[in-house]
């Protein structure tokens, strides 16, 4: 008998010590997404939450599509709720202090995701991938795809950039006019419309709609006499726009050939449309690297140890400098795309098929 409850003492104990090793290791991640309308931000959504329920996490993904009030309402909620802690790809990344004050009151951490929050000192770490660089890719492609280092030209490109409530915007165009602007200003690529300043090439929301409204006016403002070479876009969605808008007035033809076209993020769209000889290029960033890392951050600050960074000196959001992990980016075009997409298992050949 002695012997008998003994053991049974022995394995209670054994099972109360089990539970406690799982909780430590358990809660609930609260991930806020901008959008569904971009495939990047669903794959980056359903990477997180696999990767977290693979470590015993319970997950709340929530998209406000692209609704800076729904995204504050559906964060105030997890909050409310309980998360232990908050993966947030801001919408407006100067629109989150109040909620992210409420959280910091909860002491749930909050890792920004891919896009800074701006204003806040309640950002425990950021999670993105090296957005100077990508605009510096950009850059280097048409530097390359034009001969502008061996002194080609002159030749007519225009600049769009990003949503201007997207700290990553800035970075992605200073990135690229690091390496465009000596040439406009040498007079290699002319600018036909003037419009160069990062306000008047802005796109809300990254919308690509607004993207080709704006090249139907440019088209026919700037170029009814002269021919297109290049269109910096900083963004697959915004390049589709501009794509139709160009294929309107008959570019893509054998008298009139497609300018070379940029874009960001590899989506099944514009990948079709880089097979077709329309879209050019694009920049390939890795949501299952990124996801890993942000999954790494949060399992880390829940127990109790300092996340890992490579940069603690770049990313100010005007209260702090956000320690940071950054990911290098990709770029791809026609000659390496079943290289770096398919061959990493990313997508499937047949998910390019019409």
């Amino acid at each position: 008998m002695k012997k008998a409850f003994i053991l049974l003492v022995t394995m209670a104990l054994a099972f109360v010590l089990a539970a406690c090793g799982d909780s430590s290791e358990s809660g609930t991640i609260g991930i806020s997404m901008p959008t569904q309308s971009s495939e990047r931000w669903i794959a980056d959504g359903n990477n997180m939450v696999e990767q977290f329920e693979e470590l015993g996490y319970e997950t709340n993904l929530q998209y406000a599509e692209d609704v800076i009030e729904n995204q504050i309402d559906q964060i105030e909620n997890m909050i409310t709720r309980g998360v232990d802690a908050l993966v947030i790809a801001a919408i407006d990344g100067e629109a989150l202090t109040e909620v992210l004050d409420l959280a910091a009151s909860m002491d749930i951490p909050v890792i920004a995701y891919d896009r800074l929050i701006r204003g806040s000192e309640h950002v425990s770490y950021y999670a993105t991938f090296d957005n100077f660089q990508v605009g510096v890719l950009k850059g280097e492609y048409i530097e390359k795809s034009l001969g502008l280092a061996e002194g080609n030209g002159p030749f007519n490109i225009e600049l769009f950039a990003g949503s201007p409530d997207d700290n990553n915007a800035y970075f992605f165009f200073d990135g690229s006019m690091s390496v465009l602007q000596p040439y406009i200003d040498n007079g290699q690529l002319v600018v036909q419309s003037g419009q160069t300043d990062f306000q008047q090439i802005a796109t809300l929301r990254w919308d690509g709609s607004a993207a080709q409204e704006r090249m139907d006016n440019l088209l026919s403002g700037f170029y009814t006499d002269k021919t297109l070479d290049a269109v910096l876009s900083p963004y697959d969605g915004i390049s589709i726009g501009i794509i139709s808008s160009l294929k309107g007035v008959g570019y893509g033809s054998a008298d009139l050939p497609m300018p070379v076209v940029t874009g960001q993020d590899a989506e099944r769209p514009s990948i079709v449309s880089i097979i077709a000889g329309e879209q050019t290029q694009t920049i390939f960033k890795d949501t299952r690297e990124l996801a890993a890392k942000a999954v790494d951050m949060v399992d880390s600050i829940l127990k109790g140890e300092e996340a890992e960074v490579n940069d603690t000196e770049t990313y100010d959001n005007g209260v702090k400098v956000v320690p940071s992990y950054l990911l290098a980016p990709t770029s791809v075009d026609i000659t390496n795309y079943k290289e770096v997409l398919v061959g990493s298992g990313y997508y499937d050949e047949s998910d390019f098929e019409e």
